[in-house]
């Protein structure tokens, strides 16, 4: 079983940057499957990016070329480097592990706001 925890969510203006991290715990973080997710206020969640355990990276159309997925597996965690931030990119974020079963976090807010 894995236990995930995110932080770094914040407030942030049009443009601006943050960096989210998943902390977690657990055994045999390097096989997971790790993602980020999000959810907006009246929407469904959606995908944002994952890196797989061979460090394949995917993400979704509206945050190419924004935003980073990494893993650091000495550490047990993934980060997302989100840049130039827009109002849309506004809702909580939840990291996801899976490897046949899927494990959650609690979720951060990003709010992008001026």
């Amino acid at each position: 079983q894995v236990q995930l925890v995110e932080s770094g969510g914040d407030l942030v203006q049009p443009g601006g940057s943050l960096r989210l991290s998943c902390a977690a715990s657990g055994r045999a973080f390097s096989i997971y499957t790790m993602g980020w997710y999000r959810r907006a206020p009246g929407k469904q969640r959606e995908l944002v990016a994952f890196i797989t355990s061979e460090y394949k990276t995917n993400y979704t159309d509206s945050v190419k070329g924004r935003f980073t997925i990494s893993r650091d597996n000495a550490k047990n965690t993934v980060n997302l480097q989100m840049n130039n931030l827009k109002p849309e990119d506004t809702a909580v974020y939840y990291c996801s592990a899976r490897y046949f079963a899927a494990y959650w976090g609690q979720g951060t807010q990003v709010t992008v706001s001026s």
